[in-house]
């Protein structure tokens, strides 16, 4: 079995002060990696560096809200002051601000793709130029959503950054394979404080608490577990194992890894000389449209006693 070792290798992880970010960051952390813990409480960060420490790894906090330019410069400047260099950026800072189109105001909406998304490109960006100059190779892992694949009721904001998360994995992918810095992006499914809120998940969530495991239905069936189930994946793709994977988008959680496939055509017709509203009309209820495509998540099933 191949041995993913970081040692040397130099990682920021935003918003990993806790949940999911913090899990990405401990791993990174046992692997050997130095990591730069990102969190907007300073209590929350230094905590989670002393997880990190106290398990023998390197760590330092770095407490800024990511979105701009110049937090991100400050968190890759971090990397490079402490530990000397930046290898690994993982953009996993987000919030929440859930409504329905018809209540969501400008607020609502730029507050969300500001963090994910302007965030995500604003660290990409400051890393990428870090480890182009570097002209060692590196590895950018974007934290997407199921949300941004398949939509999801009341988030508008949310979906649509996820969603363009996953298209900046399959652009910077090609922009920068010539500098060996792979791309990818992570569509993790964990107990945390955002799937808490869905009332499916919810009562599981606190039996977790509890200390009752999961059942195999949805470790396996619905691929939902801890915060730690979904932190492997993240050292294998900073890692020299994963040199030859970038514009994917990977799937993880319980016991489940699964590879998202690309938007592609499913299906086609032709006329001659183009289409008239008419013909499309005719058409529709038996070609293209006999089969519509689904949207949002899946609910999960309960198996039959």
């Amino acid at each position: 079995m191949s041995s993913i070792d970081l040692t040397g290798k130099v990682a920021v992880v935003t918003g990993s002060g806790r949940g999911l970010g913090l899990a990405y960051a401990q791993a990174l952390a046992a692997a050997g990696a130095s990591v730069v813990v990102n969190d907007i409480d300073e209590a929350v960060a230094e905590a989670a560096v002393k997880s990190i420490t106290e398990a023998g790894g390197k760590a330092v906090a770095e407490v800024v809200a990511v979105g701009t330019s110049e937090a991100a410069d400050r968190l890759v400047g971090r990397a490079v002051e402490e530990f000397g260099r930046l290898d690994v950026l993982v953009t996993n800072a987000g919030i929440l601000r859930d409504k329905v189109l018809w209540k969501m105001s400008d607020d609502d909406f730029d507050a969300v793709i500001g963090t994910h998304l302007k965030g995500t490109f604003t660290c990409a960006r400051a890393a990428a130029i870090r480890m182009r100059e570097q002209g060692e190779g590196g590895s950018l892992i974007l934290v997407g959503s199921p949300a941004g694949q398949r939509g999801n009721f009341g988030q508008t904001n949310y979906s649509a950054a996820k969603a363009g998360i996953v298209g900046f994995a399959r652009t910077w992918a090609m922009e920068l394979g010539r500098a060996n810095i792979t791309v990818n992006a992570i569509v993790p499914v964990a107990a945390t404080a955002m799937t808490e809120t869905i009332p499916f998940f919810a009562p599981y969530v606190e039996a977790l608490r509890e200390g009752k495991p999961f059942p195999e239905f949805l470790r396996k069936g619905e691929g939902f577990g801890t915060p730690e189930d979904c932190a492997a994946l993240i050292p294998f793709l900073a890692s020299e194992a994963a040199r030859g994977v970038t514009g994917q988008a990977i799937g993880i959680g319980g016991d489940k890894v699964a590879l998202w496939s690309h938007p592609q055509e499913i299906k086609t017709a032709y006329a001659n000389g183009g289409w008239t509203p008419e013909a499309l009309a005719d058409v529709w209820p038996t070609s293209l449209g006999a089969e519509p495509q689904t949207v949002g998540v899946p609910a999960p099933k309960i198996p039959e006693a």
